[in-house]
């Protein structure tokens, strides 16, 4: 069994292949935390806990004065009771107050995982493929239930967490706060790391020591955003890559969140992590329930590579779903920075010929095939073909496309709309707003309220008549704000606290119904890039847009941030034409190459402008990708060398048996009178040896990862270099 009980000592023991994650009943009534990590067998672990008197803490009964809550390692905390630290939840009674104490009642062992009502979920494929322990918790005079779940999966060390709280009582309740997790350690000799950015600059890895009081990261814009990402980790003393503890928290949703590491008085330490309580209110009628989303609790040994790596494989298999999960994804040409919103029907025909000859697979349309749509102030919500541009229509174009042996994609930004859109101007108040105030713009476009169902039905229909109408295989969906003025015309005042988050259960559903209309289609989130790169879009598109900024030299910090969490296949990341168009820097074909293709290749760039030379290592860069691409997207991530950390970068590719890897290597800038650097594999078989296909040279796995590998010289600034091994039998 995965989950065991323990009614004698009253422990819950959660077990993956190689953690635990055990909590008991302190009193009968109080979950306690007790240990999170390395295997244990669970004899006798109930002293792990043990009260000692605190000064100023209060004490839950006055006979037992070193019992208090504020010192208690609890698994949903409140406040109110004794407990002065960040709470869990936080719910108002119809007298104004928010005092609650919920207590432990009862629990049950389910086979599987269920499903999440209207939220992205981590999946079981099978019963046998899991276990949840769902514990229930009541305030009976509060009227208020909290249904705390924990599943566990066979293969992956995560133990995944969420909570559901309803209100048992008479009387309505407020919801002020409902976090996913909380959770306490000991002690407070960690340091955070986690993904911060902007746009154009998204997930740079940060790492700081903890210290008294709070440290965290957070999210108000309605999105996941740009600037954070909704993941943190904690890691042990001298952890890095390839050796010693960390802890990951991964929140699956795409709105506003708020994770937070806080050390108390006492030097001991709780991470919390859910929806942002800033701004998030939600009223619960009796009977009524509210879901929060899930959280993917991941702790390794082996560093943090060792975490990442199953991150990638869960959120790989059992995050994602339908075809593309597992199916190798199209090389593709992307028209945004060839023309913008300037084409017509014959060049783009042009550009797809061009791509076709490179051994190129799908051509994607970007922004400006709608409406009238020649810049970006006009025609968003009117998803209609601008016959202007494309006289034909649709799917004249996309037969041309499919007549040369290509695929066929198209660009979306279903959740916005145009001031002058047709639209707009029939609903002007279907968008986000607030009476009497300004309705703020972003890229000259406001947000549609996708709190309102009738508005999710006109994205869904209006979405699937385009995708009916035409054999398209591929969407790029964008989403280019955030949030300002959150308001909903269709929620009464008591209600609009929740505009938020019911706009988040609003683009599932539409998701939801739309990739499930359209099986065959592969769908790329994108916002601004990177700007809603989180688990809660990738239950639905298995891939995100990983940056707008494409500089190869950018993109090394940017796809290594992301890799943190994020499998390789959930990255797209093109070649772009130099000087680049964010950063104007200009770096050769050959390093845009190496470090697009470690993700989901393609190109975004006018490639009837290649010279005869650019086309044919365009051509051999399509060939060799092709070759590799099921390592790069199906295979373990290793990373080698941090871009963070000095001027190289490095990270390789390992296939489940280990019979195929590929390495990348990566020189930002020159220097004078250097050595050659050495390079040390990781991830290899010891005992096999692989051949280098570049030059025939055979090594053995043990010398390449212990003794490592001299690379050639490189001349000049922005140099890479690929590395494509394969395992080949002794003689």
């Amino acid at each position: 069994m995965s989950i065991i009980y323990d009614a004698e000592q009253q422990i819950f023991h959660l077990q993956t292949t190689n953690t635990s994650y055990l909590f008991g009943l302190a009193r009968g009534s109080y979950p306690v935390h007790l240990h999170w990590g390395r295997k244990i067998r669970g004899s006798a672990i109930s002293d792990l806990y043990g009260p000692g008197a605190m000064g100023f803490s209060s004490t839950v009964n006055p006979k037992e004065p070193a019992f208090s809550l504020d010192t208690l390692p609890q698994e949903y905390p409140g406040y109110g009771s004794g407990d002065f630290r960040e709470p869990a939840y936080e719910a108002e009674l119809i007298n104004g107050t928010s005092v609650t104490e919920l207590v432990y009642v009862s629990h049950s062992i389910l086979k599987g995982k269920p499903a999440l009502e209207g939220l992205p979920a981590v999946y079981a494929e099978s019963g046998d493929e899991a276990e949840t322990l769902q514990l229930v918790l009541e305030d009976a005079a509060a009227g208020l239930r909290a249904e705390l779940s924990y599943s566990v999966m066979s293969g992956f060390d995560a133990v995944i967490r969420s909570a559901r709280l309803t209100n048992t009582g008479s009387s309505p309740l407020k919801l002020n706060r409902a976090l996913s997790v909380a959770l306490d350690f000991p002690h407070a000799n960690y340091e955070l790391i986690q993904l911060s950015g902007s746009w154009a600059r998204e997930r740079h890895l940060v790492r700081a020591p903890l210290h008294n009081g709070r440290q965290g990261i957070d999210s108000k814009r309605g999105a996941s955003s740009h600037q954070q990402n909704p993941f943190l980790a904690l890691l042990a003393p001298q952890t890095v890559e390839d050796s010693g503890e960390a802890y990951g928290f991964s929140l699956v949703y795409s709105g506003s969140f708020s994770a937070n590491a806080d050390v108390d008085q006492y030097g001991t330490t709780r991470v919390t992590m859910g929806i942002n309580p800033f701004g998030f209110r939600w009223l619960l009628a009796p009977g009524e329930s509210f879901q929060t989303p899930e959280a993917v609790l991941v702790y390794s040994d082996q560093g943090i590579g060792g975490m990442s790596r199953i991150y990638h494989r869960l959120y790989r298999t059992r995050l994602a779903r339908g075809l593309y999960r597992d199916e190798p994804r199209p090389v593709l040409i992307n028209n945004w920075e060839a023309t913008y919103f300037n084409f017509d029907a014959d060049k783009i025909e042009d550009i797809a010929r061009a791509g076709k000859a490179l051994g190129i697979e799908l051509f994607v349309l970007d922004d400006g095939w709608f409406g009238r749509r020649d810049d970006d102030t006009t025609s968003l919500g009117d998803w209609f073909v601008d016959t202007r541009k494309l006289p034909q229509g649709l799917p004249d174009l996309v037969e041309r496309v499919r007549r040369l042996g290509m695929q066929f994609g198209l660009w979306f930004e279903p959740e916005m709309v145009s001031p002058d859109s047709e639209l707009y101007r029939a609903h002007p108040d279907w968008c986000l707003h607030v009476p009497d105030r300004r309705r703020s713009q972003a890229r000259n476009q406001l947000i549609l309220d996708l709190s309102r169902p009738e508005v999710c039905d006109y994205i869904i229909n209006s979405v699937s008549s385009v995708l009916a109408s035409a054999p398209i295989t591929y969407v790029k969906w964008d989403m280019n704000r955030h949030m300002t003025e959150i308001g909903s015309a269709a929620l009464p005042p008591e209600r609009q606290g929740e505009t938020a988050h019911r706009y988040m259960l609003g683009l599932y559903r539409v998701m939801e119904e739309i990739t499930s209309k359209f099986p065959h289609v592969l769908f790329e989130s994108c916002s601004g890039g990177g700007g809603r790169f989180d688990p809660g879009i990738l239950h639905y598109m298995p891939q995100t847009w990983t940056s707008d900024d494409t500089d190869a030299v950018e993109r090394l910090k940017i796809q290594y941030g992301t890799s943190i969490v994020y499998p390789a296949s959930s990255m797209g990341s093109h070649i772009s034409a130099v000087p680049n168009h964010q950063v104007h820097r200009s770096t050769s074909l050959s390093m845009r190459g190496d470090v697009a293709m470690s993700g989901n290749f393609g190109y975004e760039l006018d490639l009837t402008l290649f010279t005869p030379e650019e086309q044919a290592e365009a051509a051999a860069q399509v060939a060799f990708y092709k070759e590799i691409r099921s390592l790069v997207q199906q295979g373990d991530m290793y990373r080698l060398l941090s871009p963070f950390e000095g001027n190289e970068t490095a990270w390789m590719f390992v296939d489940a048996d280990r019979s195929e890897a590929l390495a990348g290597y990566f020189r930002v800038l020159a220097g004078p009178n250097t050595s050659r650097p050495r390079l040390r594999l990781q991830g290899l078989d010891p005992e096999k040896d692989y051949v280098l296909k570049e030059t025939g040279t055979l090594y053995g796995g043990d010398r390449l990862m212990y003794a490592g590998l001299l690379l050639p010289e490189l001349h000049g600034d922005f140099q890479s270099k690929l590395l494509h091994f394969v395992a080949v039998d002794r003689e």
